[in-house]
């Protein structure tokens, strides 16, 4: 089992930030003040700028879901519109920076049906099942299954007896 070595910080210093975001500081000054590296403290500027102090509070708590509507939006925004990651951000509400990437590369690669959501967990089987089987059919089967236990038994009598005669003993 994989263990995480990120570093999380804790809410104090996460205020400590917001407030110094609040007051105009510069990340880097930030980064100072706080101890945390600088691009964390660029990121949770993007956070704070698109959405506010308390989702930077509650940053890594909890991992919002974004309908197929703003994530096309987000991305051709980006990609077709010309306007910076941060910009869309801002504007249409999004939490972290890594998630707006992840969008411009699928509609990069795969246009607005990368985007669309998918189906998780493991897939259904094929839906149709077999036809119930006729009075015949399982007798068949047991003939069948019946058949192979004769052929076991039969085989397993002669390894014995071959075996005996190998050592010429007698029951």
């Amino acid at each position: 089992m994989a263990i995480d070595l990120r570093l999380r910080y804790d809410r104090a210093t996460k205020e400590r930030a917001a407030a110094m975001f609040a007051e105009g500081l510069r990340p880097a000054a930030v980064a100072a003040a706080t101890g945390a590296p600088a691009d964390t403290v660029r990121e949770w500027e993007l956070t704070y700028r698109a959405c506010g102090r308390d989702v930077l509070l509650n940053m890594g708590k909890k991992c919002p879901t974004y309908d197929y509507e703003t994530r096309l939006a987000v991305a051709r925004e980006v990609v077709d519109g010309g306007s910076t990651q941060a910009e869309a951000m801002a504007r249409h509400g999004v939490a972290s920076l890594p998630t707006v990437k992840r969008w411009c590369r699928l509609y990069r690669e795969g246009g607005a049906e990368a985007l669309r959501p998918r189906s998780g967990g493991r897939p259904r089987g094929t839906g149709a099942r077999a036809a119930p089987r006729t009075r015949e059919q399982e007798l068949e089967a047991r003939v069948r299954k019946l058949e192979a236990q004769v052929e076991y038994l039969k085989k397993s009598i002669a390894l014995k007896a071959e075996r005996r005669s190998r050592t010429g003993r007698r029951p």
